[in-house]
Protein backbone atom coordinates (compact mmCIF):
# COMPACT_ATOMS: atom_id res chain seq x y z
CA UNK A 1 0.00 0.00 0.00
CA UNK A 2 1.31 3.62 -1.14
CA UNK A 3 0.29 6.77 0.21
CA UNK A 4 0.91 10.11 -1.10
CA UNK A 5 -0.61 13.28 0.72
CA UNK A 6 -1.86 16.34 -0.77
CA UNK A 7 -1.96 20.00 0.12
CA UNK A 8 -5.14 19.46 2.19
CA UNK A 9 -3.57 16.84 4.01
CA UNK A 10 -6.28 13.95 2.71
CA UNK A 11 -4.09 10.92 1.60
CA UNK A 12 -3.95 9.12 -2.46
CA UNK A 13 -4.05 5.59 -1.03
CA UNK A 14 -3.00 3.11 -3.67
CA UNK A 15 -3.95 -0.55 -2.75
CA UNK A 16 -3.27 -3.67 -5.01
CA UNK A 17 -6.47 -5.33 -6.46
CA UNK A 18 -6.83 -8.25 -4.40
CA UNK A 19 -9.77 -10.03 -4.35
CA UNK A 20 -13.14 -10.12 -6.24
CA UNK A 21 -14.72 -7.09 -5.07
CA UNK A 22 -12.05 -4.78 -5.91
CA UNK A 23 -11.99 -6.42 -9.17
CA UNK A 24 -14.93 -5.97 -9.84
CA UNK A 25 -14.47 -1.87 -8.88
CA UNK A 26 -11.89 -1.78 -11.21
CA UNK A 27 -13.77 -3.15 -13.95
CA UNK A 28 -16.43 -0.72 -13.45
CA UNK A 29 -14.26 2.32 -12.44
CA UNK A 30 -13.96 3.80 -16.02
CA UNK A 31 -17.93 3.61 -16.54
CA UNK A 32 -18.67 5.62 -13.46
CA UNK A 33 -15.88 8.42 -14.27
CA UNK A 34 -17.54 9.17 -17.51
CA UNK A 35 -21.55 8.77 -16.72
CA UNK A 36 -21.94 12.21 -18.13
CA UNK A 37 -19.37 12.21 -20.72
CA UNK A 38 -21.47 12.00 -24.24
CA UNK A 39 -18.64 10.52 -26.42
CA UNK A 40 -17.36 7.81 -23.92
CA UNK A 41 -18.31 4.15 -24.97
CA UNK A 42 -18.63 2.52 -21.95
CA UNK A 43 -16.74 -1.03 -21.50
CA UNK A 44 -17.87 -4.10 -21.49
CA UNK A 45 -17.91 -5.34 -18.02
CA UNK A 46 -17.73 -9.04 -18.72
CA UNK A 47 -14.96 -8.68 -20.79
CA UNK A 48 -12.68 -6.13 -18.47
CA UNK A 49 -13.20 -8.93 -15.60
CA UNK A 50 -12.41 -11.80 -18.10
CA UNK A 51 -8.89 -9.95 -19.46
CA UNK A 52 -7.69 -10.18 -16.18
CA UNK A 53 -8.70 -13.36 -15.22
CA UNK A 54 -5.27 -15.45 -14.90
CA UNK A 55 -7.36 -18.66 -15.54
CA UNK A 56 -8.84 -17.40 -18.65
CA UNK A 57 -6.82 -14.93 -20.50
CA UNK A 58 -3.96 -16.51 -22.05
CA UNK A 59 -1.37 -13.56 -22.79
CA UNK A 60 -0.73 -14.81 -18.77
CA UNK A 61 1.23 -17.23 -20.82
CA UNK A 62 3.81 -14.86 -21.58
CA UNK A 63 2.76 -11.96 -19.34
CA UNK A 64 2.16 -10.75 -15.73
CA UNK A 65 0.49 -7.95 -14.52
CA UNK A 66 -0.62 -6.32 -11.15
CA UNK A 67 -3.53 -3.98 -11.27
CA UNK A 68 -4.26 -1.19 -8.45
CA UNK A 69 -6.87 1.29 -7.49
CA UNK A 70 -6.32 4.56 -5.73
CA UNK A 71 -7.95 5.77 -3.02
CA UNK A 72 -8.79 9.16 -1.82
CA UNK A 73 -11.48 10.04 1.74
CA UNK A 74 -12.56 6.19 1.08
CA UNK A 75 -13.40 7.05 -2.50
CA UNK A 76 -12.11 5.67 -5.49
CA UNK A 77 -9.98 8.18 -7.91
CA UNK A 78 -8.19 6.04 -10.21
CA UNK A 79 -7.06 3.06 -11.23
CA UNK A 80 -4.07 1.32 -13.59
CA UNK A 81 -2.45 -1.57 -14.39
CA UNK A 82 1.38 -2.65 -15.13
CA UNK A 83 2.01 -5.82 -17.33
CA UNK A 84 5.42 -7.05 -18.16
CA UNK A 85 4.92 -8.87 -21.94
CA UNK A 86 8.29 -11.27 -21.47
CA UNK A 87 7.42 -12.24 -25.29
CA UNK A 88 7.36 -8.81 -27.06
CA UNK A 89 10.44 -7.48 -24.55
CA UNK A 90 12.60 -10.23 -26.21
CA UNK A 91 11.41 -9.58 -29.27
CA UNK A 92 12.03 -5.99 -29.76
CA UNK A 93 15.45 -6.00 -26.79
CA UNK A 94 13.54 -3.83 -24.11
CA UNK A 95 12.94 -3.89 -20.78
CA UNK A 96 9.79 -2.49 -21.03
CA UNK A 97 6.59 -2.72 -18.21
CA UNK A 98 3.89 -1.54 -19.62
CA UNK A 99 0.47 1.21 -17.80
CA UNK A 100 -2.53 0.27 -19.33
CA UNK A 101 -6.33 0.54 -17.69
CA UNK A 102 -5.09 3.98 -16.18
CA UNK A 103 -7.87 6.30 -15.39
CA UNK A 104 -8.02 9.29 -13.05
CA UNK A 105 -9.93 12.27 -11.84
CA UNK A 106 -8.26 15.44 -12.64
CA UNK A 107 -5.97 16.05 -10.06
CA UNK A 108 -1.75 15.51 -10.52
CA UNK A 109 -1.31 13.54 -7.11
CA UNK A 110 -3.61 10.79 -7.86
CA UNK A 111 -2.29 10.45 -11.64
CA UNK A 112 1.60 10.67 -10.41
CA UNK A 113 0.85 8.47 -7.02
CA UNK A 114 -0.89 5.70 -9.93
CA UNK A 115 2.45 6.00 -12.14
CA UNK A 116 4.88 5.98 -9.67
CA UNK A 117 3.69 2.45 -8.36
CA UNK A 118 3.30 0.74 -11.24
CA UNK A 119 6.85 2.53 -12.56
CA UNK A 120 8.08 0.72 -9.09
CA UNK A 121 6.60 -2.82 -9.57
CA UNK A 122 8.47 -2.64 -12.58
CA UNK A 123 12.11 -1.65 -11.51
CA UNK A 124 11.71 -4.29 -9.03
CA UNK A 125 11.18 -6.54 -12.09
CA UNK A 126 14.01 -5.37 -13.38
CA UNK A 127 12.83 -3.26 -16.42
CA UNK A 128 14.29 -0.06 -17.23
CA UNK A 129 11.05 1.91 -19.07
CA UNK A 130 7.59 2.71 -18.84
CA UNK A 131 5.21 2.19 -21.76
CA UNK A 132 1.39 3.16 -22.41
CA UNK A 133 -1.12 3.59 -22.38
CA UNK A 134 -1.19 0.09 -24.24
CA UNK A 135 -2.64 -3.78 -23.24
CA UNK A 136 -1.14 -6.82 -23.04
CA UNK A 137 -1.28 -7.01 -27.08
CA UNK A 138 -1.89 -5.56 -29.67
CA UNK A 139 -5.73 -6.87 -29.27
CA UNK A 140 -6.13 -4.65 -26.46
CA UNK A 141 -6.86 -1.01 -25.69
CA UNK A 142 -3.82 0.96 -26.47
CA UNK A 143 -2.87 4.91 -27.53
CA UNK A 144 -4.15 7.81 -25.77
CA UNK A 145 -6.70 9.67 -27.53
CA UNK A 146 -5.16 13.18 -27.81
CA UNK A 147 -7.60 14.37 -30.79
CA UNK A 148 -11.16 13.53 -31.87
CA UNK A 149 -12.24 14.13 -28.39
CA UNK A 150 -16.37 14.83 -29.73
CA UNK A 151 -16.61 11.96 -31.54
CA UNK A 152 -18.24 9.04 -29.97
CA UNK A 153 -15.68 6.00 -29.76
CA UNK A 154 -16.32 2.59 -31.00
CA UNK A 155 -16.08 -0.11 -28.52
CA UNK A 156 -12.48 -1.42 -29.89
CA UNK A 157 -11.13 1.74 -29.16
CA UNK A 158 -10.26 4.03 -25.86
CA UNK A 159 -11.60 7.02 -24.75
CA UNK A 160 -9.93 9.03 -22.30
CA UNK A 161 -10.67 13.00 -21.27
CA UNK A 162 -8.37 15.77 -22.41
CA UNK A 163 -6.74 16.44 -19.85
CA UNK A 164 -4.61 12.98 -19.34
CA UNK A 165 -2.66 14.54 -22.05
CA UNK A 166 -1.28 17.26 -19.61
CA UNK A 167 -1.30 14.35 -16.68
CA UNK A 168 1.39 12.07 -18.68
CA UNK A 169 3.53 14.56 -19.62
CA UNK A 170 3.74 16.59 -16.49
CA UNK A 171 5.02 12.96 -15.73
CA UNK A 172 8.17 13.39 -17.91
CA UNK A 173 6.47 10.60 -20.45
CA UNK A 174 7.21 11.35 -23.47
CA UNK A 175 5.82 10.30 -27.39
CA UNK A 176 6.59 6.69 -28.73
CA UNK A 177 4.34 6.36 -31.00
CA UNK A 178 0.75 7.82 -32.81
CA UNK A 179 -1.73 6.18 -34.59
CA UNK A 180 -4.56 7.87 -36.79
CA UNK A 181 -8.00 7.51 -37.36
CA UNK A 182 -10.19 7.61 -40.47
CA UNK A 183 -14.14 8.36 -40.86
CA UNK A 184 -14.95 6.84 -43.85
CA UNK A 185 -17.89 7.48 -46.30
CA UNK A 186 -17.92 4.39 -48.81
CA UNK A 187 -20.87 5.43 -51.33
CA UNK A 188 -19.49 3.61 -54.02
CA UNK A 189 -16.64 1.20 -55.50
CA UNK A 190 -14.70 3.89 -57.23
CA UNK A 191 -13.44 3.13 -60.70
CA UNK A 192 -9.97 2.70 -60.37
CA UNK A 193 -10.16 0.06 -57.33
CA UNK A 194 -12.61 -1.71 -59.49
CA UNK A 195 -10.14 -1.90 -62.11
CA UNK A 196 -7.41 -2.60 -60.21
CA UNK A 197 -9.17 -5.32 -57.94
CA UNK A 198 -10.17 -7.41 -61.23
CA UNK A 199 -6.15 -7.07 -62.47
CA UNK A 200 -5.38 -8.37 -58.51
CA UNK A 201 -7.39 -11.71 -59.37
CA UNK A 202 -6.55 -12.40 -62.47
CA UNK A 203 -2.73 -11.86 -61.99
CA UNK A 204 -2.10 -13.16 -58.73
CA UNK A 205 -4.57 -16.15 -58.81
CA UNK A 206 -6.82 -15.30 -55.66
CA UNK A 207 -10.07 -14.69 -54.99
CA UNK A 208 -12.90 -13.77 -52.46
CA UNK A 209 -14.15 -16.28 -50.66
CA UNK A 210 -17.26 -14.72 -48.93
CA UNK A 211 -17.83 -17.66 -45.87
CA UNK A 212 -21.07 -16.81 -44.02
CA UNK A 213 -20.28 -18.85 -40.49
CA UNK A 214 -17.54 -18.88 -37.79
CA UNK A 215 -17.89 -22.69 -38.81
CA UNK A 216 -17.44 -22.66 -42.40
CA UNK A 217 -14.56 -19.97 -41.70
CA UNK A 218 -12.68 -22.26 -39.28
CA UNK A 219 -13.72 -25.78 -41.46
CA UNK A 220 -11.96 -24.41 -44.51
CA UNK A 221 -9.18 -22.76 -43.00
CA UNK A 222 -8.66 -23.90 -39.80
CA UNK A 223 -7.10 -20.75 -37.96
CA UNK A 224 -5.05 -19.47 -40.79
CA UNK A 225 -6.83 -16.04 -40.70
CA UNK A 226 -5.80 -15.96 -37.46
CA UNK A 227 -1.84 -16.71 -38.59
CA UNK A 228 -2.27 -13.97 -41.40
CA UNK A 229 -2.77 -11.14 -38.77
CA UNK A 230 -0.20 -12.86 -37.01
CA UNK A 231 2.62 -12.35 -39.75
CA UNK A 232 0.82 -9.10 -41.11
CA UNK A 233 1.79 -7.26 -38.24
CA UNK A 234 5.17 -8.48 -36.65
CA UNK A 235 6.74 -5.29 -37.52
CA UNK A 236 4.37 -3.02 -35.92
CA UNK A 237 4.64 -1.23 -32.38
CA UNK A 238 5.08 -3.73 -29.83
CA UNK A 239 3.82 -6.36 -31.39
CA UNK A 240 4.11 -9.95 -29.63
CA UNK A 241 3.96 -13.28 -31.67
CA UNK A 242 0.45 -15.21 -30.75
CA UNK A 243 0.65 -18.35 -29.05
CA UNK A 244 -1.78 -21.34 -30.22
CA UNK A 245 -3.71 -20.63 -27.16
CA UNK A 246 -4.00 -16.81 -27.77
CA UNK A 247 -5.39 -17.32 -31.81
CA UNK A 248 -7.99 -19.30 -30.39
CA UNK A 249 -8.83 -17.58 -27.63
CA UNK A 250 -9.46 -14.35 -30.25
CA UNK A 251 -10.60 -16.31 -32.63
CA UNK A 252 -13.37 -17.72 -30.23
CA UNK A 253 -14.11 -14.20 -28.52
CA UNK A 254 -14.54 -12.31 -31.30
CA UNK A 255 -15.60 -14.18 -34.63
CA UNK A 256 -18.81 -15.71 -33.36
CA UNK A 257 -20.22 -12.23 -33.08
CA UNK A 258 -19.72 -11.20 -36.54
CA UNK A 259 -22.10 -10.26 -39.10
CA UNK A 260 -20.14 -12.10 -42.29
CA UNK A 261 -21.36 -9.81 -45.24
CA UNK A 262 -18.50 -7.91 -43.07
CA UNK A 263 -15.34 -10.69 -43.49
CA UNK A 264 -13.88 -10.74 -46.43
CA UNK A 265 -11.27 -13.88 -46.76
CA UNK A 266 -9.15 -13.68 -49.94
CA UNK A 267 -7.77 -16.57 -50.52
CA UNK A 268 -5.48 -18.28 -53.56
CA UNK A 269 -5.91 -21.39 -55.70
CA UNK A 270 -4.35 -23.67 -53.48
CA UNK A 271 -6.71 -22.59 -50.99
CA UNK A 272 -4.75 -20.82 -48.71
CA UNK A 273 -6.30 -17.58 -46.85
CA UNK A 274 -3.51 -14.69 -47.78
CA UNK A 275 -5.80 -12.43 -47.05
CA UNK A 276 -8.43 -11.16 -44.29
CA UNK A 277 -10.59 -7.76 -43.43
CA UNK A 278 -12.54 -7.88 -40.22
CA UNK A 279 -15.58 -5.53 -39.88
CA UNK A 280 -18.70 -5.18 -37.05
CA UNK A 281 -21.53 -2.83 -36.56
CA UNK A 282 -21.09 -0.40 -34.49
CA UNK A 283 -22.40 -1.08 -30.96
CA UNK A 284 -21.15 1.89 -28.86
CA UNK A 285 -25.00 2.98 -28.76
CA UNK A 286 -26.10 -0.62 -27.60
CA UNK A 287 -23.56 -0.37 -24.89
CA UNK A 288 -24.34 3.52 -23.81
CA UNK A 289 -27.88 2.29 -23.30
CA UNK A 290 -26.63 -0.72 -20.74
CA UNK A 291 -23.87 0.47 -19.41
CA UNK A 292 -21.70 -2.19 -20.46
CA UNK A 293 -23.54 -4.96 -18.41
CA UNK A 294 -24.96 -7.89 -20.30
CA UNK A 295 -27.72 -8.25 -17.59
CA UNK A 296 -30.75 -8.45 -17.61
CA UNK A 297 -31.02 -6.17 -21.07
CA UNK A 298 -27.95 -5.68 -22.04
CA UNK A 299 -27.43 -8.75 -24.22
CA UNK A 300 -30.46 -7.41 -26.13
CA UNK A 301 -29.19 -4.07 -27.16
CA UNK A 302 -25.93 -4.96 -28.43
CA UNK A 303 -27.38 -8.54 -30.15
CA UNK A 304 -29.83 -5.91 -31.82
CA UNK A 305 -27.50 -3.63 -33.17
CA UNK A 306 -25.01 -6.53 -34.45
CA UNK A 307 -28.06 -8.14 -36.18
CA UNK A 308 -29.25 -4.89 -37.87
CA UNK A 309 -29.98 -5.18 -41.54
CA UNK A 310 -29.38 -1.32 -41.79
CA UNK A 311 -27.17 0.53 -40.02
CA UNK A 312 -25.67 4.17 -39.96
CA UNK A 313 -22.34 3.39 -38.51
CA UNK A 314 -19.30 0.10 -39.17
CA UNK A 315 -16.32 -0.20 -37.59
CA UNK A 316 -13.67 -1.60 -39.87
CA UNK A 317 -11.62 -3.44 -37.04
CA UNK A 318 -8.73 -5.61 -38.45
CA UNK A 319 -7.21 -5.73 -42.36
CA UNK A 320 -4.11 -8.03 -43.06
CA UNK A 321 -2.41 -9.92 -45.71
CA UNK A 322 0.08 -12.34 -45.89
CA UNK A 323 3.72 -11.02 -46.16
CA UNK A 324 4.21 -12.96 -49.41
CA UNK A 325 1.44 -11.46 -50.83
CA UNK A 326 1.91 -7.37 -49.80
CA UNK A 327 2.56 -4.81 -52.53
CA UNK A 328 0.34 -6.96 -54.89
CA UNK A 329 -2.86 -5.07 -54.48
CA UNK A 330 -4.82 -6.96 -52.52
CA UNK A 331 -6.27 -4.08 -50.36
CA UNK A 332 -8.14 -3.42 -53.41
CA UNK A 333 -10.14 -6.26 -53.45
CA UNK A 334 -10.58 -6.25 -49.85
CA UNK A 335 -11.57 -2.56 -50.28
CA UNK A 336 -14.29 -3.68 -52.97
CA UNK A 337 -15.77 -6.23 -50.75
CA UNK A 338 -15.88 -4.19 -47.64
CA UNK A 339 -17.98 -1.86 -49.93
CA UNK A 340 -20.60 -3.69 -51.42
CA UNK A 341 -21.30 -4.83 -47.78
CA UNK A 342 -22.07 -1.08 -46.79
CA UNK A 343 -23.98 -0.47 -49.51
CA UNK A 344 -25.84 -3.74 -48.65
CA UNK A 345 -26.98 -2.14 -45.18
CA UNK A 346 -26.93 1.49 -46.27
CA UNK A 347 -24.00 2.32 -44.23
CA UNK A 348 -23.18 6.09 -43.94
CA UNK A 349 -19.83 6.23 -42.31
CA UNK A 350 -17.21 3.90 -41.42
CA UNK A 351 -15.18 4.40 -38.45
CA UNK A 352 -11.37 2.46 -38.85
CA UNK A 353 -9.15 1.56 -35.74
CA UNK A 354 -6.01 2.65 -35.32
CA UNK A 355 -3.27 2.50 -37.83
CA UNK A 356 0.12 3.74 -37.07
CA UNK A 357 1.34 7.36 -38.63
CA UNK A 358 3.88 6.23 -40.51
CA UNK A 359 2.29 2.93 -42.04
CA UNK A 360 2.05 4.46 -45.08
CA UNK A 361 1.11 0.89 -46.61
CA UNK A 362 -2.46 0.89 -44.74
CA UNK A 363 -2.84 4.47 -45.79
CA UNK A 364 -2.90 4.09 -49.00
CA UNK A 365 -5.74 1.15 -48.78
CA UNK A 366 -8.51 4.07 -48.18
CA UNK A 367 -6.64 6.90 -50.63
CA UNK A 368 -9.93 6.41 -53.46
CA UNK A 369 -12.56 6.59 -50.84
CA UNK A 370 -14.09 9.55 -49.25
CA UNK A 371 -12.52 10.61 -45.54
CA UNK A 372 -11.31 12.23 -43.14
CA UNK A 373 -8.50 11.92 -40.44
CA UNK A 374 -10.26 12.82 -37.32
CA UNK A 375 -8.85 10.76 -34.09
CA UNK A 376 -4.83 10.78 -32.98
CA UNK A 377 -3.75 8.54 -30.51
CA UNK A 378 -0.06 8.54 -28.57
CA UNK A 379 1.77 6.03 -26.73
CA UNK A 380 4.19 7.24 -24.15
CA UNK A 381 7.25 5.77 -22.67
CA UNK A 382 10.23 7.12 -20.23
CA UNK A 383 13.14 5.44 -18.58
CA UNK A 384 12.66 4.54 -14.96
Amino acid sequence: MRFLRNKSNMAVIIQEVKNCWQRYQFATFSNKLYKDCEAYCPRLILDELNTFNRKKNPSYDVCESVEYLAYRDGKIVGRIAGIINRAANEKWGVKKVRFGWIDFIDDMEVSRALLDTVAAWGKSKGMNILNGPVGFTDWDYEGLLIEGFEYLAPAASLYNYPYYQKHLEAYGLQKEADWIEYQLYPKEVPARMERMAKIVADRFHVHIDKVRSTKELVRKYGIQYMDVLDTAYQQLYNFQPMTERQKNYYKDMYFPLLNFDFVTVIANDQNECVGVAVGMPDISKALKKCNGRMFPFGWYHILRALKAKQMDKLDLLLVGVRPDYLNRGLDALMLRDFIHGTQKYKVKEVETTSMLEDNNKVHTIFEDVDKIQHKRRRAFEKTI
